[in-house]
């Protein structure tokens, strides 16, 4: 039995300890998770859009569609797989199941799914082929579950739908090997009240890897935010830690945008929407090149394979990149820079340079023993230790002088800045400002007006 003298003792250190002030966090103390840090190395995803709305020449179905209308006759998940990764993509998302609630996979919690369809007898599996294919083709996968049901007479049953997503979730969560991204698109709710903290536990179970997508709006839940449009467009100065009412978490940002303009689905007699290689060119720079995930929409036609059209342009468009930013295309790999440099521009990315600790300014300085031309750089943070710096500039040498060419502000994972080309024989990267230590990953100068040129002439 507690005595009356220690139940004293006991209420005056709840009371000590409540008139504590708590340590506020600081946006440099945030840091990311191993998963987090391995998911912004992929850099280039694909959401592949693929349902009862391929069929009809829709973009929003009701959840009335006959499944019988989905009866792919060449259905090649291998073909989508080769697609994407020609285009530079390390990992996709399959949408499981769309607003209209038709299953790609056999459900059994309920018959609106492939199992009701001509699709291989009712026996068919898109889930598992299409995850199986990215497995074969060493891409990382992800899940798309559509909280929003348009088919279920039972949706506005808060709890009854709850129940019959979650045994949906759990049901794509066990069969299919790891998920590396799931999605909760927040499209929709028609008097739904979503049970957000008992899906993401229910994930959490039994994938405790996998990333939760979520608008930033559903900020307790999520692991990676949406940028906000589906441009494909992220801000200039872009931060990996969000603040919502000073609660702080490392929300790196994903930019999905389709392939063919405002199309997520497949629709005929379209080729007009089809995105050029100048303006992937410019959505990569726009997006990667300002520390996002890029994400492409592609979209399987009613045979069930990606179009040629479509095809033939990620192919175009990862090549160009490859003109452009390829390895083999970094000037400062000739650059001679003193020993404590070499980390920053050795072109290894498990390697990083860092300024010394106390040091909230540095520079990098490269040297040439002749003349390079360059008219863009790459600048990445080593972001296992957060992201810190606030303002930078990159300089050329001119009449023994550095001229500034470019002057940004956040780096994060990477940053992509074009500038008019300039010759010179010493270049630098020059931090300008930081919240904390400053850990360069990589820093690369690259002369790509002529191979961007030839890229986009055609288009």
């Amino acid at each position: 039995m507690r005595t009356f003298q220690s139940t004293w003792i006991y209420l005056a250190l709840i009371v000590l300890l409540c008139s504590m002030p708590l340590a506020s966090q600081n946006f440099t103390d945030i840091k990311p998770s191993p998963q987090q840090v391995a998911w912004q190395d992929l850099e280039i995803g694909a959401l592949f859009h693929f349902g009862p709305n391929t069929f009809m020449d829709r973009e929003w179905g009701d959840g009335t569609a006959d499944p019988r209308v989905f009866n792919p006759t060449q259905f090649d998940p291998e073909q989508w797989m080769r697609a994407a990764k020609s285009a530079g993509a390390n990992y996709i998302v399959f949408v499981a199941r769309h607003h209209d609630g038709f299953n790609l996979w056999p459900t059994g919690q309920t018959d609106y799914s492939v199992k009701s369809s001509p699709w291989k007898g009712g026996h068919g599996d898109a889930v598992r082929d299409v995850l199986r294919a990215a497995q074969n083709n060493g891409l990382k996968a992800g899940l798309y579950l559509s909280p929003w049901d348009r088919h279920d007479a039972f949706y506005k049953d808060n709890k009854k739908y709850d129940d019959f997503y979650v045994a949906q979730l759990i049901e794509l969560a066990t069969r299919y090997g790891d998920i590396t991204e799931f999605w909760l698109d927040g499209a929709g709710s028609e008097g739904h009240v979503y049970d957000f903290d008992r899906y993401v536990s229910q994930l959490r179970v039994y994938q405790p890897n996998a990333l939760v997508f979520a608008d930033a709006a559903l900020l307790k839940y999520g692991d990676i935010r949406w940028v906000g449009n589906e441009s494909g467009y992220a801000n200039e100065e872009n931060w990996n830690v969000l603040d919502l009412h000073g609660y702080l978490r490392w929300r790196p940002a994903e930019a999905d945008t389709p392939l063919r303009k405002d199309h997520w689905f497949w629709h005929p007699n379209d080729e007009k929407s089809m995105k050029s290689v100048a303006e992937l060119l410019d959505t990569y720079e726009k997006t990667v090149g300002r520390g996002t995930q890029l994400m492409f929409g592609l979209a399987p036609d009613d045979r069930g394979l990606l179009p040629d059209s479509d095809v033939q342009r990620l192919a175009e468009f990862g090549a160009a990149v490859q003109a452009i930013y390829g390895a083999d295309k970094n000037v400062a790999r000739r650059a001679h820079v003193a020993p404590q440099f070499a980390a920053a521009v050795d072109g290894d990315m498990n390697t990083f340079w860092s300024a010394p600790a106390d040091a909230r300014s540095a520079a990098i300085e490269l040297s040439f023993a002749t003349s390079v031309t360059v008219d863009r750089a790459m600048t990445m943070e080593w972001l296992p230790d957060g992201q810190t710096i606030e303002k930078y500039q990159i300089q050329a040498m001119a009449d023994g002088k550095w001229v500034t060419l470019h002057e940004g502000t956040s780096i994060g994972h990477k940053k992509i800045d074009k500038f008019a080309r300039t010759t010179t024989t010493r270049a630098r990267l020059l931090i300008v400002s930081a919240a904390g230590p400053i850990r360069i990953r990589e820093f690369q100068l690259f002369d790509g007006a002529a191979a961007e040129a030839a890229a986009t002439k055609k288009q």
